[in-house]
């Protein structure tokens, strides 16, 4: 016969199973946005580590480098998880998408060395705007008037901050990192729906590419390889490692497993403060000045590019809702 007891004490078991359980759920949760932070921190460095490594290598020497230690590290990531590699269509596409991504990184590389860490971190932010645009052109879901308005600001921000010490035209180094904040958003809508339906791992799938961008740059900065070793320094040789092993491989297997504990919503914010971070370890390890007029357009780049991410999800949750 069951007693009140046994009912009481079944039911405090219940609740401190339950209990024990949020804390769990709590502390993945705070662990996840950590380590978004840490991958947003680590990219948003990336910008000085590429301007200091290009520095002494070239621009091709350092990519080639960069991507050979990524590759080897994903290769190795793949194996030990056991993961089976794209095929057939899948293989086309993931070789497609690297090749994106080399270009973006090409370009981001190419446009650092020729401008500060500071407007590299700042203008590539500008793919938070592009990204949401392309998307709703693609899907032909036109967005509301105030994403427009963020855009605008956007735009405003980034001819304040090439500009901060007098209005001029910006420099080779800014204009081609709006290219490649165009590209990367051109690269994000189609690898959205390129991979939407496919089954391949996503860690599967950045092997491809990362190997990808090894053969090219390697295969482009071939006459000048021999030479780039015998300039590389101690800091060198620690930014290839900070560049292909932190950024491009490890920061992308983190991100994978946060933002499976974490909300989209959050997710995007946390990665958003990479320009942020830019700024500081532009600023602070840099040595880089930024005057009253960049700080003001960097702060509308950041603040747009915000609104405009929540501009975004707040239509596409209402259109979800309402369909």
């Amino acid at each position: 016969m069951q007693t009140s007891s046994d009912s009481d004490t079944r039911t405090v078991s219940g609740t401190e199973r339950a209990t024990r359980a949020g804390t769990r759920s709590r502390s993945r949760e705070v662990l996840a946005d950590a380590l978004l932070v840490a991958v947003a921190a680590a990219w948003g460095s990336s910008f000085l580590a590429a301007k200091d490594l290009t520095d002494v290598v070239g621009v091709l020497s350092a990519l080639a480098l960069r991507f050979l230690f990524a590759a080897v590290a994903a290769v190795v990531l793949v194996l030990v998880r056991r993961e089976r590699m794209p095929r057939g269509r899948g293989l086309i596409i993931a070789i497609a998408l690297g090749g994106f991504q080399a270009t973006i990184i090409g370009l981001e590389t190419w446009g650092v060395h020729l401008t500060t860490a500071t407007n590299a971190g700042l203008i590539s932010s500008l793919a938070l705007i592009g990204t949401p645009l392309l998307e709703s052109i693609a899907s032909r879901a036109w967005l509301p008037p105030a994403f427009f308005v963020a855009a605008v600001v956007a735009v405003v921000g980034v001819a304040l901050l090439v500009s901060g010490d007098g209005f001029h035209a910006p420099n080779l180094g800014d204009i081609v990192l709006l290219i490649a904040a165009v590209v990367r958003s051109i690269r994000v809508v189609t690898g959205g729906h390129l991979l939407r339906h496919r089954r391949e791992s996503s860690l599967s799938v950045v092997c491809v590419q990362v190997l990808v961008s090894a053969v090219v740059f390697s295969a482009l900065a071939a006459p000048e390889l021999p030479g780039a070793f015998i300039r590389m320094t101690a800091s060198s040789w620690f930014d290839v490692v900070f560049l292909g092993l932190i950024c491009s491989v490890f920061a992308f297997a983190i991100e994978l497993w946060a933002v499976r504990r974490t909300s989209a919503a959050r997710a995007s914010i946390l990665m958003g403060t990479e320009p942020v971070w830019a700024v500081i370890t532009g600023a602070v390890v840099g040595g880089e000045a930024l005057t009253i007029v960049g700080a003001v357009g960097g702060l509308l780049i950041v603040a747009s590019s915000y609104a405009g991410g929540a501009i975004e999800r707040r239509h596409r949750l209402r259109g979800a809702s309402t369909a």
